[in-house]
């Protein structure tokens, strides 16, 4: 009775485990899509501002190019049409991120790096563990009952 018993408990305990095994992976699998999609939120929201910026920015450089322009051929200084030059470098960076590639090949690039030069992203002292944290946290709870 004691064998059937013992035989039953161990395939509980192995269902059990299964059981568990399944849950924790379904729960990373939620976290990585949640994640991703939070990721791709942000994103989103930096590629809108981008597009927003670059509106009231192409407004600006529109103005100034104009005036700058006017003031030139008015004054006869053409000195007065360098400020064109860099404004338009920010106005052709702008409109490659709100438009263009700039993330396609800031992406890329990024791939690149953690291929080719993947010791240049390692953090200092290494990746934590759970020994670490763990010791960390109770040097903390300690410094705090002290006190």
């Amino acid at each position: 009775m004691g064998f059937l018993m013992s035989k039953s408990m161990e395939q509980n305990f192995k269902k059990q485990q299964e059981f568990m095994l399944l849950n924790s992976r379904l729960q990373l699998e939620r976290q990585i899509l949640m994640q991703n999609q939070m990721r791709e939120r942000q994103m989103a929201m930096q590629i809108a501002w981008s597009r927003e910026f670059l509106k009231y920015y192409s407004t600006f450089f529109g103005l100034a190019a104009f005036g700058l322009t006017a003031g030139a051929l008015k004054r006869r200084k053409p000195g007065l049409l360098v400020p064109i030059v860099p404004l338009g470098f920010v106005l052709a960076y702008q409109t490659d991120m709100a438009y263009g590639t700039l993330t396609q090949r800031m992406k890329m690039e990024a791939e690149d790096v953690m291929v080719a030069e993947h010791e240049r992203l390692e953090l200092p002292h290494g990746t934590p563990t759970f020994e670490t944290i763990e010791k960390a946290r109770r040097a903390q709870s300690t410094f705090f009952i002290e006190k």
